[in-house]
């Protein structure tokens, strides 16, 4: 006995004879028929949205002026936060005292105290002229006329404050305590 391409299981007779196929066939697979729809009905649902013309509505296509394609900018919104990611204010750290450190009192400072009608600070290595002036204005609640610096060989910056004629740099250098 053997078993042919089909499944089917042939069987040897007699020497004379030839190979013949045996009753004890495989049985065919189960077909489902229910599920399939009726072929009529389902062309005539196409001719009816052929008819239509609602499935095959053409696209329009966007006309091109140019060659190279970039991609378009998207939406971009605003941030809107949901809680702060820092939970306090950061403080400036550069303020009028910070800014200010303290009166130089050498003896070539008190000779631009007395000559020059100038003050000398040493300040802070990150303060400007602005700064300084804004400073010293707020400390003293004097005027300057102008403000010069220079980064001492020690890595500390000093500031020549020049003050105003309505000033006076020995009254002011007296108020402060650097005579």
């Amino acid at each position: 006995m053997r078993v042919n391409r089909l499944g089917l299981f042939i069987c040897f007779t007699s020497p004379d004879s030839e190979w013949e196929e045996s009753s004890l066939a495989m049985s065919p697979a189960k077909v489902d028929t229910t599920k399939k729809a009726d072929p009529k009905a389902k062309a005539l649902k196409a001719a009816k949205a052929v008819k239509s013309g609602q499935s095959f509505k053409k696209k329009d296509k966007k006309i091109r002026t140019k060659v190279t394609f970039h991609r378009p900018k998207t939406l971009t919104k605003a941030r809107d936060p949901k809680y702060p990611r820092i939970s306090a204010v950061p403080r400036n750290k550069l303020d009028h005292y910070g800014i200010l450190k303290y009166p130089l009192t050498t003896e070539s400072a008190m000779k631009k105290i007395e000559d020059n009608n100038t003050l000398v600070f040493i300040v802070d290595i990150r303060a400007d002229k602005k700064k300084i002036k804004a400073a010293v204005k707020k400390m003293y609640d004097i005027q300057t006329k102008k403000v010069n610096t220079l980064i001492r060989p020690d890595g500390t910056k000093k500031a020549y404050v020049r003050l105003t004629p309505d000033y006076d740099a020995l009254d002011v250098a007296n108020k402060i305590g650097i005579i």
